[in-house]
């Protein structure tokens, strides 16, 4: 046995263990993409149909060998269709470095807090005057495609303009905002919605738009209900409800002022700590 293992290990070179290795990176990632997405049920049904295919070739059950194996087929092509929205942002993700931060981030930490300070206020305003609200930061992804769908601004962040932007009656005020860096983009623009069948009723075209920029993009969104004066967040498909303007400022401070950690990581271990915050 010893002389197995040693004539295996002699066999091994450093390109087979750099080959295990990327293979594994990869298997890693896909799956931490696809755990508790839409993406990880659909694994398990086909994990089970090809276990039944397996199955049906050991016992020599030939037609259902066969109509498995077609259906496999047509599978991939349907996979392509139905989860067109997760390959876009897995691609997207391959596409963004983790070495380096995005426009808000590369911000010295003086003007993130006053554009966290801003954003904060301006939300506690319409919560408590009940008035509906959406907010895009954007990330690393550009959001340029959805602010053109709006008016373009490109102005000075100040909580006066946000409350002239959503005030009920104004021009603007149907729409997403959307902030790049420390600056205002556009207003009044149009975001995709989001296709989840599983959000509670009384969440409103805001809040699914809101999920829906977040589900194609790394963008931080921020909602306020117009009903109920209800601080939201939403980020990668995800939306945290009942945020106070103390835990939202929290929130926006860790994103902008992560600096040794990348992005992703940062807005997870907020999002983490706003839960934590609103549950108390």
């Amino acid at each position: 046995m010893n002389e197995v293992f040693q004539n295996l290990a002699a066999q091994i070179g450093p390109a087979d263990i750099i080959d295990v290795a990327i293979i594994a990176f990869i298997i890693y990632q896909v799956l931490r993409f696809i755990r508790e997405t839409r993406a990880e049920q659909l694994v398990k049904g086909l994990l089970i149909l090809v276990v039944i295919m397996i199955v049906a070739g050991i016992v020599h059950l030939y037609a259902l060998n066969w109509l498995m194996r077609n259906f496999m087929q047509f599978g991939i092509i349907a996979l392509v269709i139905v989860f067109q929205p997760e390959m876009r942002r897995a691609l997207e993700y391959l596409g963004r470095s983790s070495w380096f931060r995005g426009k808000l981030q590369s911000a010295d930490k003086e003007k993130a807090k006053n554009v966290a300070a801003i954003i904060t206020k301006a939300v506690d305003f319409f919560s408590a005057n009940q008035v509906g609200a959406l907010i895009i930061v954007e990330q690393k992804v550009a959001l340029n495609d959805f602010a053109e769908t709006g008016v373009i601004l490109n102005s000075e962040l100040t909580p006066e303009i946000f409350e002239n932007i959503f005030f009920e009656g104004a021009p603007l005020h149907d729409g997403a905002a959307i902030i790049q860096g420390d600056k205002l983009r556009a207003a009044a623009c149009v975001l995709p919605l989001t296709h989840n069948k599983e959000l509670p009723l009384e969440l409103g075209m805001r809040h699914r738009a809101a999920i829906g920029v977040t589900e194609v993009s790394d963008a931080y969104a921020i909602v306020v209900s117009e009903e109920t004066g209800v601080i939201s967040t939403a980020h990668d498909g995800k939306m945290i409800r009942f945020l106070d303007s103390k835990a939202l400022e929290k929130l926006l401070l860790d994103i902008y002022l992560s600096e040794r950690e990348p992005i992703s990581h940062g807005i997870r271990r907020a999002f983490e700590k706003g839960r934590e915050d609103a549950q108390k």
